[in-house]
């Protein structure tokens, strides 16, 4: 019987994850199989977390492959080297693709072109395109292409509305299997020291430093103003990336007292404002809170998939900008609002303190948000399901 190889391809660090996520189940139905990993933009940690083969000299730029919000971004993407790095990409795939029975490419217009020039079969997952954006898909005429190709087998969308339209577009291949980020909330069992009689807000600073440093300043900024109206609890789930160190330089800054453990803490009059800060502690954090601030792209998805609030502020960038902000707003519907246009209104901070104490108490627009969640996110199972389709392809 000949081994069958498949190349899975992304750009980005939530299509990375999504990527492995998919690929750990099929390894699990269908161990015959050989995978490679092909991140075409970043390190690709989440297939070097599974000891997976990789190709195509990943490698870390600016934008972090969010370039399409600030076209600057691009200019500081070409002089950190992009074209040539896409060039080598090139030229890696075409001298390895004869081995591969199968592509997979997770993201967007860029991994679905170079899935289309290897000449092999492929499938998309068009995790970073969806038709709640604008009410109707309108692809790239490039990706319109490629998808259009005998060779790509299966289109899988991240929801339903999504997979309805483009079939309505005359892909007939388009499905919707799941949206993979579901499938690794399932709480550690973490203390993360709550009290069930208080509130509690997530804070989601982001994954890409320094950004999510200065994210997180923003953060707290609301928690000094929360505290002023309403009786709550914070928890910020970080990420490595983020050092202790990192923590006391931003609690001298701020004019916080840092103490051990993550625990951040402000005398501001009769208040004690107390901020624990968690590593890996993320799918506790969220599954805990009733409403999470987030400055993050696949974070503030997850969260919205529970059923849960979040509020959004602009900040530095460069990938959560007001653009980010507002696009996000546009893909998850009701569940999602965000404050103010700039990082600089001085309003920022009270008007989301305010945002958040109505919220908290609004049972109906709460209920809302748990529905919502369900018809723009959609359940757990996705990755199981998509790698079972992809093992009846290859």
């Amino acid at each position: 019987m000949v081994n069958k190889e498949v190349l899975f391809m992304s750009n980005g660090h939530g299509e990375d994850l999504n990527a492995s996520l998919i690929l750990q189940e099929l390894q699990k139905i269908a161990p015959q199989i050989t995978m490679t990993g092909m991140p075409l933009v970043g390190e690709g940690n989440a297939y070097r977390s599974l000891n997976l083969p990789l190709i195509g000299q990943p490698k870390s730029l600016p934008s972090g492959g969010i370039f399409y919000m600030n076209p600057l971004t691009l200019l500081k993407d070409v002089g950190a080297g992009l074209i040539g790095l896409t060039l080598y990409q090139i030229r890696t795939l075409l001298n390895d693709c004869s081995r591969y029975h199968l592509i997979v490419a997770v993201g967007d217009i860029f991994p679905v072109t170079m899935a289309y020039i290897s000449g092999r079969p492929f499938v998309a997952f068009l995790v970073s395109t969806s038709s709640y954006y604008e009410g109707k898909l309108n692809l790239p005429w490039l990706t319109r292409w490629c998808l259009q190709s005998p060779r790509c087998l299966a289109i899988f969308t991240r929801d339903a509305f999504t997979s309805q339209d483009l079939q309505q577009q005359g892909f007939k291949n388009a499905k919707f299997l799941g949206y993979p980020i579901m499938d690794i909330l399932t709480p550690t069992g973490k203390n993360l020291h709550l009290d069930k009689d208080i509130p509690t807000i997530a804070l989601l600073p982001g994954s890409r430093v320094p950004e999510a440093l200065d994210n997180l300043e923003l953060l707290l900024k609301v928690c000094e103003s929360l505290a002023t109206l309403e009786t709550v609890q914070f928890r910020v789930a970080l990420v490595k990336a983020i050092k202790e160190t990192d923590l006391q330089q931003l609690a001298e800054q701020l004019g916080w007292q840092y103490q051990s453990l993550g625990i951040l803490v402000k005398n501001q009059g009769k208040n004690i404002i107390r901020v624990e800060c968690y590593y890996g502690a993320f799918s506790d954090i969220i599954n805990d809170c009733n409403l999470a601030i987030g400055m993050a792209g696949t974070a503030v998805e997850q969260v919205v998939g529970l059923g849960k609030p979040v509020i959004q502020l602009p900040g530095k960038g460069p990938q959560f900008t007001y653009a980010f902000a507002e696009a996000q707003m546009r893909l998850l519907g009701i569940s999602v609002k965000t404050i103010g246009k700039s990082y600089k209104n001085p309003r920022l901070f009270s008007d989301a303190a305010t945002t958040i104490q109505a919220i908290l108490k609004d049972e109906d627009y709460l209920r809302n948000c748990r529905q919502n969640g369900q018809e723009r996110v959609g359940k757990p199972g996705g990755s199981l399901r998509i790698a079972q389709a992809i093992a009846q392809i290859v």
